[in-house]
């Protein structure tokens, strides 16, 4: 596809921007749009729990995971603006055979190619690198970030407004009209990037080792619950997991050319930055989980059940996404503010304080949550925080890493965030399963308030560690010198 000609350098670049954005959010808003079928497509097409589980987050998780890195290193060595478009097509693809989709099965197997659009980020990512004017990366890199953790809280109120007047299968349809019109705007407005590295050949051995690493450890974490925790078959996925992951470090140490570079994991400070994108993913997905859930509690519950839940909000699940909204809108200004916060504090503030305000607001989350106020408070303190350290990240990814690098690094980052994101949502789900009603299965309100607490901990350890580090280490005067 032909890449549009350059005019006014700034006009072009708030274009290319804002055409990066939308690329941005056709990913990240049909992820949370989803969440709110779970129930129904159980019913709607026969399956089971874990039938729509699998269709819903986990078939798209796993893909997501293992293409992310590979699109990312062929966005690198191949041109970000290419590879970018070939993702969304794939995306789109992905969207129409969902919404047609005639039974559980197929509805999987095109979530898997969905799988793709996580690597929209990171390309993303790399190219505002480009597109924008030195003084302004900053900005762009911070806003695009900032809208990933900003969208959850609005696909789930889309998500909960379809799923409550319409068919779910609205939701891949709207999916892939956002899809279409970021596909335009990439093909108008999106210069031909350029090629920081030689094309080299595709480490397909290191491409394997991570995705049998990345799917035994996803897979363990996915089946835990169902499967138990200590089984055989999770506990031996989980050996898998670790044993293919020492395979890759070896491997990626002695490979002509590495599918990631291993200064891309393990170098000093970009560890830092992808030890943060873990703890913040599994913070936010603790929240993501528990705060809809507790809020539409105890509806939906057969009448027998309800009156024994005093806990809750009894909302539909519309209102429940309208909670996170606050917190949400919040973030965006947040996530702005990172360039000032960085310039006064040093690289690793933002991160530092985004996580402590997160920590803050799960403790105010655990200790009040009896009313849908004081949650919509609290999850605006939350979301601030979300949005400060979203913003964060890749601003570091991106002093860390060499220009030839930086999809790859920020694909790397994402995985790191997803990996936190399935750690979340089942330690949520399995504090609550572990804390009932005495002889119910229903959860009881100090599961929740556990949870908060566990997730408030986590983000205060990234909290803690960013900004203790931060204080030991100064920027360097070039990109790419902390990678030692």
């Amino acid at each position: 596809m032909t890449a549009p000609a350059v005019a006014d350098p700034v006009r072009s670049g708030r274009k290319a921007l804002s055409a990066l954005i939308l690329a941005v959010l056709s990913y990240s808003l049909v992820q949370t749009m989803l969440v709110p079928t779970l129930g129904i497509l159980q019913t709607e097409l026969d399956t089971s729990a874990a039938g729509a589980s699998w269709a819903v987050l986990s078939s798209t998780l796993l893909a997501s995971a293992v293409l992310t890195p590979l699109i990312s290193r062929l966005g690198d060595s191949h041109g970000k603006r290419r590879i970018l478009l070939a993702t969304l097509v794939v995306h789109l693809l992905g969207n129409i055979g969902a919404a047609a989709a005639w039974n559980v099965g197929s509805l999987i197997a095109f979530r898997a190619v969905q799988g793709v659009s996580l690597a929209l980020l990171p390309l993303s990512l790399g190219l505002i690198r480009e597109v924008l004017p030195p003084q302004r990366v900053a900005f762009g890199l911070g806003l695009t970030s900032g809208l990933v953790g900003g969208a959850a809280g609005v696909g789930l109120l889309v998500g909960g407004l379809l799923v409550d007047h319409a068919s779910w299968r609205w939701l891949f349809v709207a999916g892939g009209a956002l899809v279409l019109l970021a596909l335009f705007a990439v093909v108008r407005y999106v210069p031909a990037s350029h090629r920081t590295a030689t094309p080299a050949p595709l480490d397909l051995t290191g491409a394997a080792l991570l995705g049998l690493t990345l799917v035994c450890v996803l897979l363990g974490l996915t089946e835990g619950p169902s499967w138990g925790w200590p089984s055989g078959p999770v506990l031996g996925l989980f050996t898998g997991g670790a044993l293919f992951c020492v395979l890759f470090l070896w491997w990626e140490h002695r490979a002509p050319h590495p599918l990631v570079e291993p200064a891309l994991l393990l170098g000093r400070p970009i560890v830092g930055a992808h030890i943060g994108a873990f703890l913040l993913g599994a913070t936010q997905f603790v929240f993501y989980v528990l705060v809809p859930k507790l809020a539409q509690l105890p509806a939906g519950l057969p009448p027998e059940s309800a009156h024994l839940v005093d806990h809750g909000f009894g909302a539909s699940v519309t209102v429940a996404g309208l909670i996170l909204v606050p917190g949400t809108l919040l973030g965006l200004p947040a996530s702005s503010a990172v360039g000032r916060v960085e310039s006064r504090l040093g690289p690793r503030a933002p991160l530092g304080l985004g996580l402590a305000l997160s920590a803050v607001g799960g403790a105010a989350m655990a200790l009040f949550h009896v009313r849908e106020w004081q949650a919509v408070v609290a999850y605006g303190v939350i979301g601030t925080g979300f949005g400060l350290a979203m913003a964060a990240l890749p601003q570091l990814v991106h002093d860390a890493s060499p220009p030839h690098t930086i999809a790859t690094a920020n694909g790397i980052n994402t995985v790191a965030r997803t990996v936190g994101g399935a750690v979340g949502s089942q330690l949520a789900t399995a504090v609550l399963a572990s804390r009932t009603i005495p002889g119910t299965t229903l959860p009881a309100d100090e599961g929740f308030a556990l949870a908060f607490w566990m997730a408030a901990a986590m983000a205060a350890a990234g909290a803690i560690r960013a900004l203790v580090t931060g204080r030991r280490s100064s920027r360097p005067a070039g990109a790419g010198k902390w990678l030692e």
